[in-house]
């Protein structure tokens, strides 16, 4: 069989989700290399994005080497890949789905509810942050950097109280000690795509495709085509304050969907069940939008709100 070359970003968990994939078909016989590429958001370590709308720093340059032929398949996490694949590529896998919530860690609270008024809490997401700020506006709630290591130190350390992080990583890494609460996508909407990995290829590329067709899962496909639907009728990219979590029950959906406002004033809230993915992710979306998620998009993007570096 010939060699899959697999482009993968490399940071820990980017590295585990690599290796991970290249096991899967090193069991099916064949022979896998990994390139690390270094993608703009891995760049920027100490400075915020100042700008919503940085769609596909986290997977440009593989695109890039994928497209020039230095690698055959590219691992994404998919809430970072954009709704909107160019042309040259096709999403031809999307591996079973991790737990797709969001958990707050700390070493001394039980959950959210149990701060104390004025606690520290750290986090990476305007998502987040959003939702945090309307569950508990007395909190103070600062950017959270770095790798996943990185930010359960700061947490050891004490310079946070607690700090909020994607189940899905800290699930794969094997790093779930400080884990208190898994928290309700009713609470906490989490990012379209969240704990699922998609396996990007060259448009056209049958040989590829098919190597990998066996990677492909159908719920994880169902559910997160259903919130890039809906991320896509909203405009956003994995920046901005939108959840959506969508959850198959045979060939049946339920959608729950998000939109805030950064300081957590408004938040935006609606759920609907269907059997389309495409469809009820876009009728959930034109909900919103009716209701007013316009404006709290458009107040995002116009005012350039400082965005905290992604994972």
């Amino acid at each position: 069989m010939a060699l899959l070359r697999i482009g993968s970003r490399g940071s820990q968990l980017a590295l585990w989700q690599a290796n991970h994939i290249a096991s899967l078909l090193r069991g099916r016989g064949h022979a896998v290399e990994i390139e690390v590429i270094k993608t703009t958001g891995d760049k920027i370590t100490d400075v915020a994005l100042a700008k919503v709308g940085t769609k596909g720093m986290f997977t440009k340059e593989i695109e890039e080497a994928l497209a020039e032929g230095r690698v055959d398949l590219a691992v994404h996490s998919l809430k970072d890949l954009p709704t909107e694949i160019s042309a040259e590529f096709e999403i031809a896998a999307i591996t079973q789905r991790e737990d797709a919530r969001d958990v707050f860690c700390s070493r001394q609270f039980a959950k959210i509810d149990e701060l104390p008024r004025g606690a520290r809490i750290g986090t990476s997401s305007l998502r987040r942050q959003a939702q945090l700020r309307a569950l508990r506006p007395d909190l103070e709630i600062e950017p959270l950097r770095g790798n996943v290591d990185t930010r359960l130190r700061k947490l050891e350390s004490g310079e946070f109280d607690a700090v909020i992080l994607a189940a899905a990583g800290l699930n794969r890494l094997g790093k779930t000690e400080l884990v208190k609460q898994i928290i309700p996508a009713e609470l906490m909407c989490p990012a379209a795509g969240q704990g699922a990995l998609a396996i990007e290829i060259r448009a056209g590329d049958a040989i590829t495709r098919q190597a990998i067709a066996f990677l492909d899962d159908a719920p994880a496909r169902s559910t997160t085509t259903c919130e890039r639907a809906l991320l896509n009728k909203l405009g956003g990219g994995c920046q901005v304050p939108i959840g959506a979590f969508a959850r198959a029950d045979g060939s049946r959906l339920h959608l729950v969907a998000v939109v805030a406002r950064p300081d957590g004033s408004k938040v935006l809230r609606e759920s609907r069940d269907g059997d389309d993915p495409v469809k009820l992710g876009t009728d959930v979306g034109e909900a919103l939008l009716r209701r007013g998620a316009d404006s709290i998009l458009e107040e995002v993007y116009g005012k350039g709100v400082v965005i905290p570096q992604q994972p």
